[in-house]
């Protein structure tokens, strides 16, 4: 697009120019003497000579925001620049694994926002702002952190404020509903009847309780298969982990898992709240919502969510943001089309209050960037890839792609709020209440005690332990591990 912009612009200056010319008499008739107008090259093709046919390789995670730098972007910068990129997905603990061990034979790889402190305390990444400091020929003009939202500040050092990533999808945790469901005469006077209110996308926690058991009843009694909500509840997998402490647990008014900060406890005991009873009615309404969901829930990871509300299996679902755009429009991938609503997270009393004032949040802003690993072997090559991707001029078709925005401008171009109409205004509640959201924990240890705290998730998912017992366990293991790991006593 931006290219063919530029094109038009240089046709109608050379016409104006010649027209110019022959009303003054100036310039030569036989215009074969005069050199052809031509486009310079862009910052990149001159930049990347030293490079041409360096081939990047890079390791993503399996999303719609990796996807469209894949199949769109790479291309298009391979054309520009000579150098050809790969990308490959993969999940998120072979990647950390991956990274951990410096980056192997990767010369990009994907950041996951949660355990970026992790990977600045190991020194497996390469400082981005020193290197453009030390080679400012490889600085590109369009690359500039100030044009990104805040979330880029996700991908720096706290104590230096230099940059480790380049932010490449960002979104948040939403609650979406379906419209058609939710807006029909004759479903809406069924639930009323039953419940004594008005049927509505949950703003409470009972709300969606109820909604859940209403509609799981409504499917059964028509023969449709349809249940009252999708639960992100697969059994070894870490998708239930994050469903529960990015979702769950801070609707009940739950943060940074329960960990207290000030003193990296757990346990009430000690200070934290991993086994309170808040926790243990989240836990518990989080199972119990299990009997209102497909039975492929406790296999369902976060892209599996996606595909069974595109389905229009479930009536309601917490969902990242960045599958919406294929749900509410792509009726190769979703039967839903136009039938998508959106709306904040119901939450437990307080918890949008907290969120406001900056105690809590109401769910997670999620998102990652690209970065540069210690061992590649293509740095300079991978720092102009990175900057490819920063650019504002790329953002707003990567954006209605894949339901992500990184850059400030992106949310106020005309292709985006055609495409916010279409989502029932996702990127509007992004832009207006995205505060109210938070990236997760500023934990170094977040893989280590993410993986102390997952089983006991697992087992009050198969009812091996209650909710009760699960928390309490796992909260006397994080207390423990902790200590091992340095932080307190």
């Amino acid at each position: 697009m931006m290219f063919t912009q530029i094109v038009i612009r240089l046709g109608c200056l050379s016409i104006a120019t010649l027209l110019l010319m022959a009303c003054t008499g100036t310039g030569s008739a036989n215009t074969t003497d005069s050199p052809a107008a031509t486009s310079p090259p862009s910052f990149f093709a001159e930049a990347a000579k030293p490079y041409q046919g360096v081939v990047l390789r890079g390791i993503s995670e399996d999303t719609p925001s990796s996807h469209y730098a894949r199949d769109v972007l790479a291309p298009a910068f391979e054309r520009e620049t000579g150098i050809k990129v790969e990308l490959e997905t993969s999940d998120l603990p072979h990647i950390e694994r991956t990274i951990e061990a410096g980056g192997g034979p990767y010369d990009y790889v994907y950041i996951e926002q949660d355990v970026i402190f992790g990977y600045l305390v190991k020194g497996v990444l390469v400082n981005l702002t020193q290197a453009l400091r030390e080679a400012p020929n490889l600085q590109s003009p369009d690359f500039n952190p100030i044009d990104f939202t805040e979330f880029i500040n996700e991908f720096k050092d706290p104590a230096t404020g230099d940059l480790f990533g380049v932010p490449m999808e960002a979104f948040i945790r939403i609650y979406i509903y379906r419209k058609d469901l939710f807006e029909d005469p004759a479903i809406q006077a069924a639930f009323a009847a039953q419940y004594d209110y008005l049927l509505a996308p949950a703003v409470t926690l009972k709300e969606y309780r109820d909604n859940a058991a209403f509609f799981t009843q409504y499917g059964r009694e028509h023969n449709l298969k349809l249940w009252g909500t999708a639960v992100q509840a697969a059994v070894g997998d870490i998708a239930s982990f994050y469903e529960f402490f990015e979702t769950i647990a801070p609707a009940f008014g739950v943060y940074n898992w329960g960990i207290n900060l000030d003193n990296y406890k757990a346990t009430v005991a000690n200070g934290g709240e991993l086994d309170s009873a808040r926790a243990k009615e989240a836990l518990t309404f989080w199972v119990n919502l299990l009997q209102y969901a497909p039975p492929n829930a406790t296999s369902s990871t976060w892209a599996d969510v996606a595909d069974t509300f595109a389905s229009g299996q479930v009536a309601q679902a917490w969902i990242y943001g960045e599958y919406i755009s294929e749900l509410a429009t792509d009726s190769s991938r979703s039967q839903v089309v136009n039938k998508v609503g959106v709306a904040l997270p119901p939450t437990y009393p307080g918890v949008v209050e907290d969120a406001t004032t900056g105690k809590g949040y109401v769910g997670y802003y999620d998102g990652a960037a690209f970065g540069i690993p210690v061992n590649s072997k293509n740095k300079e090559a991978a720092l102009l890839w990175l900057q490819y991707l920063g650019q504002p001029a790329i953002q707003p078709e990567w954006a209605i792609a894949s339901g992500r925005i990184v850059h400030l401008s992106t949310f106020d171009d005309p292709l985006v709020q055609a495409q916010d109409e279409k989502l029932n205004g996702y990127y509007t509640l992004m832009k207006e209440q995205g505060h109210l959201f938070a990236g997760a924990p500023p934990f170094p240890f977040h893989t280590r005690v993410r993986d102390v705290i997952m089983p006991f998730i697992h087992q009050a998912i198969t009812g091996e332990l209650t909710p009760e017992q699960a928390l309490d366990r796992a909260a006397i293991a994080v207390d423990k591990e902790l200590v091992k790991l340095g932080y307190g006593q």
